[in-house]
């Protein structure tokens, strides 16, 4: 029996405490997938977005290697879609972004960040274009929607802010491809990076974008039905199959190597994107006001004091993971933090982020760093750690001929 049926209860992913455990319950939300990722196997949940997420299948390093040479499925209806809609949407939308979105085409997507009247991130989803009139923002775990609601209350604007019927799942890796024209046709090779267009799965209409939190070839599958979940797992994972198709969960290693960041541990609301190492171009000079544009500008005129950057450390054994913010010290002195660790099985090294002061910033600074693995030793990196022209994601999507 599933940890599930059993006690109602799973083994949480990272308890010190033999005993400790994660419980289900009608106090957290299930996405329509939910049930299908328990059929898979799926041994250890994490909540985000007040929603289940799967967290482990297999050996982390199993998981790895399926997402970088075949392809994979993910459960990824914690990305709570929020829609804007309505004769004011594209206003409402410009208004709570530092991205230029007077030139974003329907049927176009954008990484996005959701600033604050400080300029700080309260959220970083990606956003889609999906009709005239119609925006989706896929949430990073933070409630933006809530936030959208209050900007509209204020803002005098015609729109709506709602949460549609519509749930992500992802499938990536080198083989995505293949394996989703096998259900809708060529045309899927057609989607361009951070493009999105209509598709039918059998008779299950879904919106398919070229987007995923892995920097590999992939595709976010949107379910516009959720009483449809379990049929369009089971189609995905029927097209899959000759391919070793294999859900697992969001990977680690691979958003770490690639300089993908993880809202809450990594950076948060206190931060705004000329803090982050790489979201300083999505500070985009435009003529439009928005949420925090006072701020961000004087910002980038005067600079600032601390960043996040990566930083591989020396030790050669693989860490087990990160199971809380790290303290790292220069010079006997703590001058920052480590929000991120894990062992690359690509780089064959640990890597991970870390805050340090601006003068530490660039490659190379030395830092000692305290953690439940004992006193560790590295050195400030630039992110991402690999494929930092973005490559990697134009790679054919289909097997050799």
């Amino acid at each position: 029996m599933t940890p599930y049926e059993h006690g109602m209860a799973a083994e949480a992913v990272s308890s010190p405490p033999a005993a400790t455990r994660l419980y289900f319950g009608p106090w957290y939300r299930r996405s329509p997938f939910f049930e299908s990722t328990l059929r898979a196997g799926c041994r250890a949940y994490d909540i985000y977005n007040k929603m289940y997420l799967p967290a482990e299948y297999d050996d982390v390093e199993v998981e790895y290697w399926a997402l970088n040479d075949a392809v994979t499925l993910w459960d990824v209806g914690v990305e709570r879609t929020v829609q804007i809609s309505g004769p004011d949407s594209d206003r409402l939308t410009d208004m709570l972004t530092c991205r230029d979105l007077t030139r974003c085409a329907v049927g176009q997507g954008k990484y996005m960040i959701v600033t604050s009247p400080d300029g700080g991130i309260v959220n970083d989803p990606v956003l889609l274009h999906v009709d005239d009139g119609t925006w989706w923002l896929q949430l990073a775990d933070a409630d933006a929607g809530l936030y959208a609601l209050g900007v509209l209350a204020k803002s005098g604007l015609d729109a709506q802010v709602t949460y549609p019927d519509v749930h992500p799942v992802q499938v990536q890796g080198p083989l995505s491809g293949a394996t989703l024209a096998k259900l809708v046709g060529d045309a899927i090779y057609d989607l361009r990076y951070y493009w999105c267009g209509r598709f039918v799965i059998g008779d299950i209409p879904v919106v398919i974008s070229r987007t995923g939190w892995s920097a590999v070839p992939g595709f976010e599958v949107n379910l516009l039905d959720g009483s449809r979940g379990a049929d369009l797992w089971d189609a995905i994972m029927r097209a899959g199959e000759e391919h070793g198709i294999r859900p697992i969960a969001p990977s680690e290693a691979r958003r770490i190597e690639a300089g993908i960041f993880n809202l809450g541990s990594d950076m948060t609301l206190r931060d705004t994107p000329f803090h982050v190492m790489g979201l300083e171009r999505l500070v985009e000079p435009q003529e439009q006001d928005y949420i925090g544009k006072a701020t961000l500008e004087r910002t980038r005129a005067e600079g600032v004091d601390r960043k996040l950057v990566g930083i591989e450390l020396d030790s050669t054994e693989p860490l087990p993971g990160i199971g809380a913010i790290w303290p790292a010290y220069a010079g006997g002195v703590q001058v920052g933090t480590v929000t991120a660790a894990v062992w690359s099985p690509g780089l064959r090294r640990n890597i991970g982020y870390v805050w340090v002061p601006i003068e530490l910033a660039k490659p190379g600074n030395e830092l000692h760093v305290e953690s439940e693995h004992g006193t560790l030793t590295g050195r400030t990196a630039a992110i991402p750690f690999v494929d930092p022209k973005k490559e990697r994601p134009a790679r054919p999507m289909a097997p050799p001929a």
